[in-house]
């Protein structure tokens, strides 16, 4: 009888026994897959979050801040030893003795569950947390715990115990997108980490337990309570004494919540455009680009770029710039004011005379962070404001010329192309300057056709106009006829050449920094001769002219030189204006964004109101 009982009881656990033998088979597949990719593949470098760029002025002041999570990683030999005897002992005493997992704290986890049947405990190491937080989910399974022990083993072979550690307190999230202890300083006390006092040290590291729960924004007593546990473990470890924690427990604490730095978004947003450019020439993509053997090829060479460049302002960089910060606000206001509110717009450019720097810039009335820039998107054809360019440098250039040589302004026909003077007016013989003084059309194309084509747009190749092509090279060039045109900050940045015949490309950026001031990018641009000494005194020379007795006047003489040259295009659709005086060059453009007649612009001088306030100190 008993044997036969036994034989049923024998029976009766085949299923179970193989249910219990097919677990431990899946289980042991699934160790040896995981043990093998950590042994074949995994690397356990910190991974590559988003840092912020940081944007300062020429005065070394941060003027904007460009981030989706606040982080300020830090060595740990940074990190206040206080700050690492906190986190050991409040989530793993043991950490400096065990492999990665502590046995012992999962038994108790696995009790604490059980009894509650649920998972409320975790007996997470601060290795393991590590893990958790780069490269797992955060899903409550025992699936993904058993991964978790894996990985932790596994890492605690590649890594020391204080680079995991620096990895742990660099990674910790402490809610309102702030990642970090040395970011949770900045961002809850607007101080770094180093100024804080045991009392904020210790409130700092109560968040990370639950960030929710423990908000000092939203539940601050919370948050002191847990601050208070937490001295209280330091006082029964013998880390600190009764005394320091009582004492520690009394100090004030007193959120002062980080302001993210902005208010400079027509600036910074070109700034961010710019690096990238700064990244392409330092890194060799803009030779690629250039040599590319066809439009794919390009296509994908931008790309890489595009990619590089995200890679770089994400490693967490500083950006020096040149930017007048006092100018900056008076010029958007002073141009805010300007601008009717019926949709006329205009894009701007003020470029430091000594430096060829650009110290202020305008993208449009109501420009908000990601809109259209004007001062550097916007590519309109440039009316007669070009003539300084194509067609009077490069004429002065071919020959012994002044402003009182006489010239053709009689009407022309270059083929079917026949350009007429403003107001229909005709002319005949005049002087250099004169022509220039009134913009006659007819004396450009003439001289243009003197010149010649391919050396008129030789003379355009330093100022490097990114949308001149060579289907632009047509008469109708000589007054501004482009098929796609040019930018504020291209016209002002070429019109500085005429400053005193030599051109350096302006820029905002002085210099790209890591956090630490490592160096990494800076503008290498030398300035070269582009205008004989006698073109660019002719020129000065004209450009002044215009302000006193031509297309400039109403510009105020508040130096002791200004010039400038004015521009409009078919039906009054464009205007623009650019020159210097002896502080600053500018180039205005008036219109509309989608183009419509705007001759009352003109009329009522906007454009030379506009040049006025922008050359102002």
């Amino acid at each position: 009888m008993k044997q036969l009982i036994g034989l049923g009881f024998i029976f009766l656990c085949i299923p179970l026994l193989w249910g219990v033998q097919h677990s431990i088979a899946s289980e042991l597949s699934k160790a040896q897959s995981a043990h093998a990719e950590l042994q074949d593949s995994l690397e356990f470098t910190e991974q590559q979050n988003s840092l912020p760029i940081i944007i300062k002025d020429r005065n070394g002041i941060i003027v904007a801040e460009q981030y989706a999570e606040w982080r300020h990683p830090l060595e740990l030999s940074s990190i206040p030893l206080f700050i690492q005897q906190l986190f050991i002992t409040s989530e793993d005493r043991g950490f400096y003795e065990h492999r990665g997992y502590d046995v012992s704290a999962i038994a108790r986890a696995f009790a604490v569950n059980a009894a509650a049947d649920d998972r409320k405990q975790g007996g997470s190491t601060i290795t393991q947390q590590v893990v958790r937080m780069n490269f797992l989910t955060t899903e409550k399974t025992y699936e993904r715990k058993f991964r978790e022990l894996l990985y932790a083993a596994e890492m605690e072979k590649q890594l020391s115990k204080d680079e995991i550690l620096e990895m742990y307190v660099n990674d910790m999230y402490f809610g309102h997108r702030v990642y970090g202890i040395g970011a949770a300083a900045t961002y809850f006390f607007s101080r770094p980490l180093e100024q804080l006092n045991e009392a904020e040290m210790a409130f700092l590291s109560a968040i990370p337990n639950n960030p929710s729960l423990y908000d000092p924004v939203r539940h601050f007593d919370q948050t002191k309570k847990r601050q208070e546990l937490l001295l209280n473990l330091m006082a029964q470890e013998g880390i600190i004494t009764d005394e320091e924690c009582e004492a520690y427990k009394k100090y004030p604490v007193r959120l002062s919540l980080k302001k993210k730095a902005r208010g400079f978004d027509a600036y910074s947003s070109y700034v961010l455009a710019e690096l990238e450019d700064l990244v392409s020439d330092a890194e060799g993509f803009t030779n690629k680009i250039q040599s590319a053997a066809s439009p794919e090829e390009k296509e994908e060479i931008e790309r890489n770029l595009q990619k590089r460049t995200t890679e770089i302002a994400q490693s967490g960089i500083v950006i020096d710039t040149a930017l007048l910060p006092n100018k900056q606000l008076h010029d958007e206001k002073a141009m805010d004011a300007l601008l009717p509110a019926n949709g006329l717009q205009a894009g701007a450019v003020v470029i430091d005379n000594d430096t060829r720097e650009i110290v202020s810039i305008y993208a449009g009335k109501g420009y908000r962070k990601a809109d259209f820039n004007r001062a550097y998107q916007a590519y309109r054809q440039p009316g007669s404001a070009i003539k300084p360019l194509l067609v009077y440098g490069p004429y002065l250039e071919s020959g012994p010329y002044s402003e009182r040589t006489p010239i053709d302004s009689s009407n022309i026909c270059v083929g079917s192309y026949c350009p007429t003077n403003i107001g229909g007016y005709r002319y005949g013989i005049t002087t250099l300057g004169e022509a220039f003084r009134y913009s006659h059309n007819t004396a450009a194309v003439r001289l243009l056709l003197t010149v010649g084509l391919d050396r008129a747009f030789d003379s355009l190749t330093p100022f490097q106009f990114k949308m001149v092509t060579e289907k632009d090279k047509t008469y109708s060039a000589a007054l501004g006829g482009f098929s796609k045109g040019v930018t504020p900050l291209e016209m002002a940045s070429a019109y500085s050449s005429f400053i005193d015949g030599t051109y350096q490309p302006a820029h905002a950026i002085r210099a790209v920094t890591t956090y630490d001031g490592e160096a990494l990018y800076k503008w290498d641009d030398k300035r070269e001769t582009v205008w004989s000494s006698s073109t660019t005194a002719t020129m000065r020379s004209m450009m002044n002219d215009v302000v006193r007795n031509g297309t400039g006047k109403g510009i105020r003489l508040t130096t002791s030189y200004t010039g400038a040259k004015t521009g409009t295009t078919n039906h009054y659709k464009d205007i623009w204006i650019a020159g210097f005086n002896d502080r600053f060059t500018t180039a205005v453009w008036i219109g509309r964004d989608t183009p419509q007649p705007i001759k009352y612009a003109s009329d009522q001088k906007i454009h030379v109101r506009a040049f006025n306030a922008l050359i102002e100190e």
